[in-house]
């Protein structure tokens, strides 16, 4: 009998084909693929004894971590679907999601233990069995988080290394098959409830290939993971190193940059995956001297667009490196790159399909168009997700029925421009969208033109109401640090000025130190006004 490739055997794959390469890096840590595959069926192991069966739940609580990392393995060995929330991730939003996919235990890095409690206290009976991962901290701490876990009344709680210890190195047996849920990623809720995006092994198999093909990603590369595996782009940095027998150097976050790239130039990464607000970062460190990092092939960014100051920053710190911008959603993990070559000419772009997909525009008309339209865009391939849990209606506006007999395509509910040669630009969210003076005006437009400006680190674009206008166009920028004082109110509405239509310039700015972000990392814009 022919084994399911479930994503469970992309890491004994590699475990049986180079068993002593290494695979992992954290921590001062190094675990090989002999390492981290026992491990990850001793864990599975204590999952199973603590009731976790075929299409459970489990969430796995904690930042980037030896352990959290090993029991994304442990529960997909467990033939369970895993949930990765950030350790960051506020009380009420955890026991939110742990309640929405009935998860059947909640796996929780010690130093996340006030966080988890803080949900505890808010589920109450509907709390499940935690398990104490050691995370980073020492032995003493994880003794800590289950004296706290107690005292906020968490009827069943487990340290999981010693029961780890006494568990079989093989992996417990499995009945998964491609179709079932692999994991669920939620969306970060800025218009709402957080929605849970099902994947299945396939799913997960058919992003993975697809990114690692159009990166170029080789058996021997060394990737630099420093996203939260809590971020799909940062899970799949862990997934794909995992698919091809590479290594992964992983990061708990890019707060100093220069202890971060020296790490990066010490391990020789090949592989550098970012996103544009690590770059602004980057970009204002002008009077350091990068470290050697000569050894970098390609830099991938996604989440927003990669603005001339970014690429002039990469340049900077990555010489040998070709960068791919990238575009996605957590409903289907990825949709378009721009190829490399094409930046000079397309640096608005988002660019073409992913390996082994289609996208399309609809018209407010619902008629399809591949090139020189504006629509909404809808995507065709075997990453689309299964569907959103517990949200039938949901997963109705999102997906619907194809062109073929039997087939479902995602309406993402992004406003998108295709131009003559099919390459895609994002507008907008269809639903942010700000209607003034009649005309239809799209926030990134704005953002883009104010990031423009010399000294503007970010900026964010909504509508407020306005008696005359029915919305006026309100921007929040911040400035670099270099740059505070320079500009006032207006100073900035003159500059953006120079590159908008008359109805597309802010009426008002706004100058913030930060702007808000949920627990990804991305910016978001609920809250602002």
């Amino acid at each position: 009998m022919i084994a399911a490739r479930t994503t469970a055997s992309l890491l004994e794959t590699s475990a049986a084909r180079v068993p002593d390469r290494t695979a992992l890096v954290a921590q001062n840590r190094r675990l090989t693929y002999r390492e981290l595959d026992a491990r990850a069926s001793q864990v599975a192991h204590v999952l199973r004894a603590q009731g976790v069966r075929r299409g459970d739940r489990v969430v796995i609580f904690g930042d980037n971590s030896v352990d959290v990392a090993v029991a994304v393995w442990a529960v997909l060995k467990a033939d369970a679907a895993f949930v990765v929330l950030s350790g960051q991730t506020r009380a009420e939003k955890l026991a939110y999601v742990i309640a929405d996919c009935d998860a059947r235990a909640v796996m929780v890095d010690a130093v996340a233990t006030p966080h988890w409690t803080g949900a505890a206290v808010i589920l109450g009976a509907r709390c499940p069995a935690m398990l104490v991962l050691r995370g980073w901290s020492q032995p003493e701490g994880e003794h800590r988080a289950v004296a706290i876990a107690r005292e906020a009344g968490v009827a069943r709680v487990a340290l999981v290394d010693p029961l780890a210890d006494a568990s079989p190195t093989t992996a417990p047996a499995r009945a998964s098959i491609e179709s079932d849920l692999a994991m669920i990623i939620y969306t970060s809720g800025s218009t709402g409830e957080p929605k849970g995006a099902m994947l299945s092994h396939r799913n997960v198999e058919f992003a993975s290939w697809s990114v690692t093909s159009l990166l170029g990603n080789r058996d021997d590369d060394v990737i630099f993971g420093v996203v939260p595996l809590a971020f799909n782009y940062g899970l799949y940095q862990w997934i794909m190193a995992v698919r091809l027998g590479a290594t992964l150097v992983m990061e708990r976050g890019f707060t100093f940059p220069m202890h971060a790239l020296a790490r990066a130039s010490a391990e020789r990464v090949t592989g550098f995956a970012g996103v544009p607000t690590m770059f602004a970062m980057l970009a204002e460190l002008r009077d350091v001297t990068p470290p050697d990092l000569s050894s970098v092939r390609y830099v991938s960014s996604t989440a927003a667009q990669l603005l001339p100051r970014h690429l002039d920053a990469i340049a900077r710190f990555f010489p040998n490196a070709k960068v791919f911008s990238m575009y996605g959603l957590t409903e289907c993990k990825r949709v378009s790159y721009l190829p490399p070559e094409r930046l000079a000419d397309k640096p608005d772009s988002v660019g073409v399909a992913i390996p082994g997909t289609e996208f399309w525009v609809v018209d407010a008309d619902g008629v399809r168009h591949t090139h020189s339209a504006e629509g909404e865009l809808v995507v065709r391939g075997p990453h689309v997700m299964m569907g959103y849990w517990n949200k039938p209606e949901a997963t109705a506006r999102w997906l619907r029925d194809g062109d073929l007999p039997g087939e479902r395509v995602l309406y993402t509910g992004d406003l998108c421009r295709l131009d003559d040669e099919g390459y895609l630009t994002f507008v907008a969210r269809m639903d942010e969208v700000i209607k003034s003076r009649g005309e239809k005006v799209a926030p990134r437009e704005v953002e883009r033109a104010i990031e423009r400006i010399e000294g503007v680190r970010e900026c964010a674009v909504i509508g407020v109401a306005d008696e005359i206008l029915g919305a006026a166009v309100k921007a929040f920028v911040v400035l670099e640090e270099s740059a505070r004082g320079r500009y006032s109110e207006r100073d900035v509405i003159q500059r953006a000025g120079q590159w908008l239509e008359s109805y597309m310039v802010p009426r008002h700015v706004a100058f913030v130190d930060a702007l808000p972000r949920t627990d990804m990392g991305k910016i978001t814009k609920k809250g602002l006004g």
